[in-house]
């Protein structure tokens, strides 16, 4: 990813899980509505990235998602 504001940004999906396992699993308890996963994550539009770093360190995002755009 391209380095922005000194930063480099980096992804991750799913980790180290096998995601056959690893989404049920997650699916199952937010059914249940214990695990409200989707509650969790604020979005950040790319040019808003500085609001999402600033977030992520005062802890008022859980997970910060930035979004880039398709265009």
């Amino acid at each position: 990813m391209p380095a922005v504001l000194g930063h480099e940004g980096s992804g991750v999906v799913e980790g180290d899980a096998t995601p056959t396992e690893f989404i049920p699993d997650l699916i199952e308890p937010y059914r249940r509505g214990k695990f409200p996963f989707d509650e969790l994550v604020t979005y950040y539009d790319f040019d808003e990235i500085r609001d999402a770093v600033e977030a992520s360190e005062e802890g008022s995002a859980i997970k910060p998602i930035r979004r880039v755009s398709e265009a």
